[in-house]
Parts: C-alpha cells; sequence; structure tokens
C-alpha cells in the first residue's frame, strides 16, 4: 500500500505537532523577531501554544503580529521586547525581564543577524564589527544567559537553536559577503560546540543549527540597500525558501523526543538552487 506525498506530509505534520504539546505554555525567545524568519518563527510558536518573547531593536512590527495572533485566537502569546543585541546591557535587561515577569527561557532561538557589504580587500572595520557583534557576540551571550536561566530552573529538556545560514558552510565567490560568512562559519563552531559542553554538564538539554540558504526576506535589500535592483533580483531568479519553511524546520526540531539526543544541523536550500 503506497501513500501519496501530501498524505506522507500530513502525516509528518501531525506526528510535529503532536511532539509539540510538551511546550505549550512554556516560554522561548526569538531574537530578531520583527520581520522575516524571526517573525514566521515567532507566530509559528505561538499558534502552537508557547509564551514567546519576541525581541528586536523595533518593536512596532511584533506589536502588530503580537496584536494579529490575539485576533487570530492562536493559544500562545507574543510579548514584544525591545533589545538592541549589539548591547550585552541590553540583553542582560532583557533576560532579567523574563526572569521576574515569566520564570525563565526555555526555548531560545538566535535567529537575529546581519550583512553589512564590506569585503576583506576594502571593507569598513565599522561594518565588520556590526555583523560580529550581533551574528557572534549577541548570539554568544543569548545562549550562555539562556542555559543559566534553564540551570537555574532545573529545565532539562531546553533547546538552544540558531539560525544559521549555508554561507556557515561554504564560501560564496560573492565577495560582500564574505565576512558575513566567516561569521557563520563560526555559528557553525559554536553551535557544535555548545552541543560538547552541554553534554560534559551532563544535562539533556540540546543545541541544534538550521541552517538556510536564499530565503526570500528583506535581507538581501538591507544588504544592497544603494542598489535595490540587485537585491530584487536575488529572489526572483529562482522559487526561494520562504520564512515559514523555517519556523516549519523549527517546529520539527522541537517536536522530537527528548532523547533524541542531537539534530545537530539543518541545511535548507531551494529545489532549483544549484550550488
Amino acid at each position: 500500500m503506497s501513500s501519496s506525498g501530501s498524505e506522507v506530509d500530513r502525516w509528518l505534520g501531525t506526528m510535529a505537532r503532536a511532539g509539540m504539546e510538551r511546550w505549550r505554555d512554556r516560554l522561548a525567545l526569538v531574537t530578531g523577531a520583527s520581520g522575516g524568519i524571526g517573525a514566521a518563527v515567532a507566530r509559528t510558536l505561538v499558534q502552537q501554544g508557547l509564551k514567546v518573547v519576541g525581541c528586536a531593536r523595533t518593536v512596532s512590527n511584533i506589536e502588530e503580529l503580537a496584536a494579529e495572533c490575539k485576533s487570530a485566537g492562536y493559544p500562545g502569546t507574543l510579548i514584544p521586547h525591545r533589545c538592541d543585541l549589539s548591547s550585552e546591557e541590553d540583553i542582560l535587561s532583557m533576560f532579567s525581564a523574563v526572569r521576574s515577569q515569566h520564570s525563565g527561557v526555555d526555548i531560545c532561538i538566535n535567529n537575529a543577524g546581519l550583512a553589512r557589504p564590506d569585503t576583506l580587500l576594502s571593507g569598513s572595520t565599522s561594518g565588520w564589527k556590526d555583523m560580529f557583534n550581533v551574528n557572534v557576540l549577541a548570539l554568544s551571550i543569548c545562549t550562555r544567559e539562556a542555559y543559566q536561566s534553564m540551570k537555574e530552573r532545573k529545565v532539562d529538556d531546553g533547546h538552544i537553536i540558531n539560525i544559521n545560514s549555508m554561507s556557515g558552510h561554504q564560501v560564496s565567490p560573492h565577495s560582500v559577503i564574505h565576512f558575513y560568512s566567516a561569521t557563520k562559519y563560526a555559528v557553525t563552531a559554536l553551535t557544535e560546540g555548545l552541543r560538547q559542553e552541554l553534554r560534559e554538564a551532563q544535562t539533556h538539554i540540546r543545541a541544534t543549527c538550521i541552517s538556510p540558504e536564499v530565503v526570500e526576506t528583506q535581507f538581501a535589500f538591507k544588504l544592497h540597500d544603494k542598489d535595490p535592483e540587485k537585491a530584487a533580483a536575488t529572489y526572483e531568479c529562482i522559487k526561494c525558501l520562504k520564512p515559514e519553511d523555517v519556523a516549519e524546520a523549527v517546529v520539527y526540531v522541537l517536536s522530537t523526543p527528548p532523547h533524541v539526543q542531537q539534530i545537530g544541523d539543518i541545511q535548507m536550500r531551494p529545489t532549483e538552487q544549484v550550488i
């Protein structure tokens, strides 16, 4: 007896949602939740009944999304929080607020990231620092604070998910993203290092990377802010991934049983992409 692809997809979707029941009413932190992948992840987790703290430097978009989720009758709640992830003080203040208002973090999704068109031969040091501060340091600080939050509350089934990139696994010939790629290679190393340290700590908290390739967001428009036609062309040459595709990968990772120690990395490419 054979099953169609759609039947298999529905079955997998049902299984994933069943696995999400244990997360109902628990708290997830999603960084960079004002748009793109972060907003899609936040919405999906609220649909699954989680309390979600969505943070970004500007929260107007998150506030709008929170209102949409509420009016749609989703079982979870989206809580906007303003945080400049380039500032450790802001990050620590956010975790302190989460601790006092919601007890702590059970899931940390490090989604925030940025790219500047600063090449290795002529790029600005300020551009490099911007990328390093958010893509590497902020991710590491959030990871540390999330783990400490779990540890102090004896949460042994938490999950830390880093939204990485295929640029963290291969170096593109496009010079404007070479430094960005270096920060994403760092995320690959940090996630594996985190997995090892969690095992050394004899905890069942898990660490996962999700590494998408071209996702149709505002990313290219911010990278090529002075050349909108070039940015638009990034998304027109092939059928790109959607933010919701990455959000579904997050649900899949979270829905696996606690004894599945490690889904280390999910690498995602558009079907039409060659390299």
